[in-house]
């Protein structure tokens, strides 16, 4: 039998290119196992990915099947349920304050439960000099009871004034014998001054329960409604619930 031959340049050439091809097909694979664990796992990922953009994280307590949520402020915006929000605007402002001294007073508690009272500095007349004059006073005799205010006889549509700085905590078209009544509260020398403006003109209310004043400031218009004989401002004053002679009280103050 001859001896083998070497194998010739050629054949060597074709084994080398069945080598190279072997190995190429194997790089290719691992690669695609590569990219098929990465995008699997993006969370262990150490460079960030999609896991480091994402808008929102989810926790889940140990305790029990307790969840709790966790997002971006963008997304929070679109959760918050109506009605949960903090006040920013004046217009927000005063509609969140009048909703919780209308809720503090109609539960029976004083309006300062549910806000601050200001302090007044100046007291004021409750109506402009030369626009008025003085009838019944204070104790005068009523069915049942005395008076418990001063009245300001004048024409019906004289304008009525806030005596003094302070919140209102009754704004009404009917209270009892009182008529179309404003009732403000006030703080002066420490004191807890409320006063009553009735028998005032429907529909001339100027202001709601809630609303803070400045002294000297438009409330309403003198009527005849309620319980009275002709057009008059019926002005009272309690201090601390007790009322007094406004009369005396408003010539010690007015200033």
């Amino acid at each position: 039998m001859a001896a083998p031959t070497a194998p010739t340049s050629r054949a060597l050439v074709r084994r080398e290119k069945r080598r190279w091809a072997r190995a190429k097909a194997l790089g290719a694979t691992l690669a695609i196992g590569v990219l098929i664990s990465g995008a699997a796992l993006p969370a262990l990922n150490p460079v960030g990915g999609q896991a480091a953009n994402a808008s929102a994280s989810v926790s889940t307590a140990a305790e029990g099947t307790a969840q709790s949520y966790t997002a971006k402020a963008g997304i929070r915006a679109q959760i918050d349920p109506r009605g949960n929000f903090s006040a920013t605007t004046p217009e927000e402002i005063k509609e969140t304050r009048s909703r919780a001294a209308a809720a503090a007073v109609a539960a029976g508690m004083p309006l300062s439960s549910a806000m601050d009272i200001p302090l007044a500095g100046r007291i004021m007349m409750p109506m402009a000099d030369g626009t008025y004059s003085f009838t019944d006073g204070f104790g005068a005799s009523r069915p049942g009871r005395s008076h418990l205010g001063q009245d300001f006889a004048a024409p019906i549509g004289t304008p009525i004034n806030a005596a003094m700085k302070g919140c209102v905590s009754r704004s009404t078209e009917s209270y009892q014998g009182y008529g179309v009544t404003i009732q403000i509260e006030s703080i002066v020398d420490g004191q807890a001054v409320s006063t009553v403006y009735s028998h005032m003109t429907y529909g001339s209310r100027a202001v709601e329960v809630g609303d803070c004043v400045e002294e000297g400031q438009y409330i309403g218009d003198v009527g005849s409604t309620g319980y009275v004989f002709g057009s008059c401002l019926h002005f009272e004053v309690h201090i601390n619930t007790v009322a007094v002679d406004p009369l005396p009280w408003l010539k010690k103050n007015v200033s």
